[in-house]
């Protein structure tokens, strides 16, 4: 048995603007049980990049512990890639982007590393508006740990044992758009049409973009009874269906008025999506709120593009950097000099 990838493309692969096939934006062999919801967003992944003809080298995926942080080996085997503690990636991410605000931060994080040991690295992370696209695999269970129940497991839904859970779930969704956060969106990692295009959006955005992905787990999460399982999901999905069209391309109107919402992101970029309900405006905190626990408090799951707040302040406007990276200085430039300290602190006193 061999778990090498084949090398072998067809001639007549189709190319991005960089001139690269899809190969290019692959990783290794997942270890993962097979149907594993964790393998479509990484597929999912590898197209958004693809389609929006990213290098790799430009790319620095980051993640914690659990089965959804080990599914950057998955992806963008050519990108920058630190595998953190239990729960800290959103430090080293800080870390790693005020250093280099070059890179495109991509995070990949589950229900556990983010809603239970997380969760506070992640409320800050959210706070501070750090430029970087946060995605959470979320299948609300613990599936290194043999599927004891997430801090998102539904109060109600069963496990695999047959154990009622009793406790109220964390949604981290409408956490992250009351305390802060400037890009909010929800999917199905079975819902590839809406997926990918959220995922090219979140890239695009400037600011902190969190993704909460249901992602059911094959061997501890996706029985009759569990609320994160393919067929509960495929009920109760409420999808708002998203397209996003790239700056380089001709940006029109396909829908008859009222029915849709276009966003122009920062870099020109559009993010088209068609409305359930034309009085929920996806720019107010408040109506984005209500939206969500509309559709909860009647059973259902609203996915598409939350929230957005275009013209935000990222971490970098906020401490006033240097456009420069840090990284690409000497000591010289960055050690200002006793002089110049000492005038600092004196300042400070």
């Amino acid at each position: 048995m061999t778990y090498v990838k084949p090398m072998f493309r067809h001639p007549d692969a189709p190319v991005n603007g960089l001139g690269h096939t899809r190969q290019v934006y692959e990783g290794g062999l997942s270890t993962l049980c097979a149907g594993c919801g964790h393998d479509s967003i990484s597929a999912a992944i590898i197209d958004a990049c693809f389609e929006l003809s990213i290098e790799p080298h430009r790319v620095a995926k980051l993640s914690g512990i659990g089965c959804s942080s080990k599914t950057p080996a998955y992806f963008l085997s050519g990108s920058h890639s630190f595998n953190s503690v239990h729960g800290r990636m959103p430090s080293v991410a800080t870390g790693a982007n005020l250093a280099n605000r070059d890179l495109i931060y991509i995070g990949v994080s589950g229900d556990g590393d983010t809603a239970s040991i997380g969760l506070g690295q992640f409320s800050h992370v959210v706070r501070r508006n750090l430029n970087m696209t946060y995605l959470v695999e979320n299948n609300g269970c613990y599936g290194l740990t043999k599927g004891q129940d997430s801090a998102t497991m539904d109060s109600g839904s069963r496990n695999k044992k047959g154990d009622l859970n009793q406790y109220s779930p964390i949604d981290l969704a409408r956490l992250a758009i009351e305390i802060g956060a400037t890009f909010v969106g929800r999917s199905f990692s079975g819902d590839k049409q809406q997926l990918i295009p959220l995922i090219k959006a979140a890239i695009s955005h400037r600011g902190f973009a969190l993704l909460d992905v249901v992602s059911p787990c094959v061997t501890f999460n996706n029985h009759a009874d569990s609320t994160k399982s393919y067929e509960h999901m495929r009920q109760v999905n409420a999808p708002m269906p998203v397209d996003f069209v790239p700056m380089r391309e001709e940006i029109t109107a396909s829908y008859d008025a009222g029915n849709t919402c276009e966003v122009c992101m920062h870099d020109g970029s559009v993010v088209r999506l068609y409305k359930h309900d034309n009085d929920y405006d996806i720019e107010d905190r408040q109506s984005a709120l209500q939206a969500a626990h509309h559709y909860a408090s009647e059973g259902k799951i609203l996915t598409g593009l939350l929230y957005i707040e275009r013209d935000s302040e990222e971490l970098h406007d906020v401490l006033d950097t240097s456009r420069r990276p840090l990284n690409s200085m000497d000591e010289k430039q960055l050690c200002p000099g006793s002089r110049l300290l000492d005038s600092i602190n004196a300042g400070l006193r």
